[in-house]
């Protein structure tokens, strides 16, 4: 008796591991087989010529008990598409008798490359992948919205050069304009730098924006999440023999330094005029300057590690500016909007300059928290030292030190628009409603448009870069 159960327990599992293994080995058929996509479509942001984009991707799952087999996964458009397939670590514009293993899954890799024969104008760029099995046609709809651009690798730039708007410029490696050279940059043009370029000037940069026709440097990443990242690219830096710069209606944003100058000027002109200019969420800083010279008239720094740094001295007249911070989720507001001295440390020592900086009508402002004191003026040495603000409003716990003050509004709400860091909008302009402490509190100066290009010749000129209307 003992030895029939044995022999039936053997039967038993043999049938139990011949079913089971039968089991694993047949592919369902019927149509009706449960095949899972986790995307019906890749949409890809602008895309510049020859550059590509990110490689997006999309699961194709088997949520059946057995093997699937797929018949196909294709590229539609084949070899002359401006898309790239990798199917499970494989490239190749068709795969075939692809086996799923029950409830297992593949990954589908898709890039983009934008013909460089394209016209001047955004376009789209369509295509699908054919995913079929057991006689089931599904589709990945696969769009790009990209352009044809200018791309400039390592460049240097001699002579007069002048760029105009009828292809944004992509910068890789670096771009350089050579001593005793100019560029000239004419309206509405976009200047897009990769990671690793930065934007050196050591001749003359113009830039000829327009209150209707920005100019804007940025980074080369326009895919969410990156096209709104600080640091993306390094900056625009005014060297040592750079001369006559001058940037208007320009637009600098997403930089690690957006603005850096060095030395003295060469001649009696700053080194740099910025006219109603906007530089935005640099990771660093937004303008630094080392014993140097600018003027800046109705212009917004906003939302930078440092908004102002001015160190080892310089000259400098700062009017009708808007300098705000606020922390994002980019960037922590930690340090003070506007910090001025006359030193540096160079190998170890301490070094001096003199300082000659006038700030005139100007918003000095940031969020409550880490920061007291918006504004610091800091001075060490004998060397000649004249930091004056007049009619300015600022928020700080203490007036800035080793500074003229005149007139200035100390710990007044400015009233902007709208700031709401949470959807990351930040409207610098006046609230229209009476009694923003700024309103007609300025004096007047030679800067009759605001930021807008707005008229200030309605009542007292208005502090800040906006005029209220």
């Amino acid at each position: 008796m003992k030895h029939w159960k044995f022999l039936f327990a053997l039967l038993l599992a043999g049938y139990c591991v011949f079913t089971v293994s039968c089991k694993k080995e047949t592919f369902i058929s019927s149509r009706d087989a449960l095949l899972r996509l986790s995307a019906d479509s890749l949409k890809y942001d602008t895309v510049f010529t020859t550059i590509g984009s990110i490689t997006k991707s999309f699961k194709i799952i088997n949520e059946n008990n057995q093997k699937l087999r797929l018949d196909k996964v294709k590229l539609m458009g084949g070899a002359a598409s401006a898309y790239k397939m990798n199917v499970d670590g494989i490239a190749t514009y068709e795969a075939s008798n692809i086996v799923l293993e029950a409830y297992d899954s593949i990954y589908v890799f898709v890039s983009v490359t934008i013909n460089p024969n394209a016209g001047n104008l955004p376009f789209i760029v369509s295509d699908s992948i054919l995913v079929n099995y057991n006689g089931n046609d599904r589709y990945v709809q696969l769009q790009a919205f990209g352009q044809n651009a200018n791309f400039l690798r390592n460049r240097v730039i001699t002579g007069n050069i002048t760029w105009t708007n009828n292809l944004p410029y992509v910068i890789l490696g670096s771009i350089r304009v050579d001593t005793n050279a100019s560029l000239t940059i004419q309206p509405g043009c976009r200047i897009y730098s990769h990671a690793d370029a930065p934007f050196i000037v050591d001749g003359t940069l113009l830039v000829n924006g327009t209150v209707t026709n920005n100019v804007v440097f940025t980074g080369d990443r326009l895919d969410d999440p990156y096209k709104d990242l600080p640091a993306s690219w390094p900056g625009i830096y005014f060297r040592g023999n750079s001369v006559n710069n001058r940037l208007s209606f320009a637009t600098v944003k997403n930089a690690y330094q957006a603005i850096v100058t060095e030395k003295p000027s060469l001649n009696a002109n700053p080194k740099l005029i910025l006219q109603q200019c906007i530089i935005d969420n640099a990771y660093d800083a937004g303008i630094v300057s080392v014993n140097s010279s600018i003027q800046a008239d109705n212009s917004l720094v906003s939302n930078c590690g440092n908004n102002i740094v001015l160190s080892y001295g310089g000259v400098y007249n700062f009017t009708h500016c808007t300098v705000a911070a606020f922390s994002t989720n980019y960037i922590l507001h930690k340090n003070p909007v506007l910090n001025v001295s006359n030193f540096a440390f160079q190998n170890g020592s301490l070094v001096s300059s003199s300082l000659n900086a006038v700030f005139r009508n100007n918003i000095f402002w940031g969020d409550q928290g880490l920061v007291g004191n918006e504004v610091i003026v800091n001075k060490q040495g004998a060397n000649p030292f004249s930091v004056v603000f007049e009619k300015n409003l600022y928020r700080v716990l203490d007036d800035p030190a080793n500074s003229t003050l005149t007139s200035n509004i100390k710990n007044q709400n400015p009233s902007f628009d709208s700031v709401d860091v949470a959807k990351r909008i930040f409207d610098f302009r006046i609230t229209k409603n009476s009694g923003a402490p700024g309103i007609n509190a300025g004096v007047v100066t030679g800067f009759p448009k605001d930021l807008d290009d707005k008229n200030r010749n309605v009542g007292g000129p208005d502090l800040g870069c906006y005029e209220k209307q």
